[in-house]
């Protein structure tokens, strides 16, 4: 029986997935096993044609090998549409940190990741920085975390603050924005700048997320043809309603899962 084993092709005279691993030498135990997407340790019938991608547990696949992993995981239509996406995040505090990490572990190809500020003390009860990142850039602080979750992402990191003169250029390259500002003000210069001089962009935006209010509150709305806004558009950051960590993250995730619906060229938010 003919299948794809960790990315190239195989014969088998297995019949099951237990049968296989002891074909090839090992054991379900010491090594993540990867069928057609599942990730599985039960005994489960093959099938001509099935993929299936083996990883010794506690080691870094090669790049081909964890590519595979990642093809296998998403089906190969959405992962080769992700690997070759690039997308741009301003702002890299609580969902800006958020958004790229979750990018990467979604295995899009490229990040281009925008902030001028550096890891402070009162960025950690949501940013996803660690103490050993204090005084860092936040732009090197984060590329080196996506560094350590999927080394084979292309991370372009600037450390510089976007201004309505410099945006159009600096994102130039970029198909999909996410605006993840903490000011307002920033948010409303960025969002302006790009839909009347970039209206070309998919932008993904934010708004309302402060607090612990329910998270079911969190909504994504297609605003504009290119314009997308995740939030619950009105819960700002005030005395008595600071960002934590829950909800900034709920909202991060919808804008992730927004930027992804985008590459995979859905129809609906």
């Amino acid at each position: 029986m003919w299948i794809r084993l960790n990315g190239k092709g195989y014969e088998t005279k297995a019949e099951s997935l237990y049968a296989l691993c002891r074909e090839l030498g090992f054991t379900s135990e010491n090594r993540v096993v990867i069928l057609n997407g599942y990730q599985s340790g039960e005994d489960i019938p093959l099938h001509k044609g099935d993929v299936i991608t083996t990883i010794e547990k506690g080691k870094l696949p090669p790049e081909d090998c964890l590519e595979e992993m990642l093809c296998a995981r998403h089906t190969p239509g959405v992962h080769e549409k992700v690997r070759k996406a690039r997308v741009a995040v301003a702002g890299l505090g609580g969902l800006g940190s958020n958004i790229a990490l979750g990018l990467a572990r979604t295995g899009v190809g490229t990040l281009h990741l925008v902030d001028f500020d550096v890891v402070e003390p009162s960025n950690l009860n949501r940013q996803q920085y660690r103490v050993s990142h204090l005084g860092m850039a936040k732009a090197e602080a984060l590329k080196q975390e996506i560094a350590e979750v999927n080394p084979f992402v292309r991370v372009v990191a600037e450390t510089l603050r976007v201004t309505r003169e410099n945006a159009p250029a600096l994102f130039k390259e970029d198909p999909i924005v996410c605006e993840a500002f903490d000011n307002p003000e920033a948010k409303a210069m960025l969002v302006n700048t790009l839909l009347t001089q970039c209206p070309e962009k998919a932008l993904v935006a934010a708004s309302g997320m402060a607090g612990y209010g329910s998270g079911n509150q969190i909504k994504t709305r297609r605003v504009m043809e290119n314009f997308y806004l995740c939030g619950d558009g009105e819960t700002a950051a005030e005395p008595g309603c600071g960002l934590m960590a829950p909800r900034v993250a709920i909202c991060a995730g919808h804008q992730a899962n927004t930027v992804l619906r985008l590459i995979l060229e859905c129809k609906t938010v």
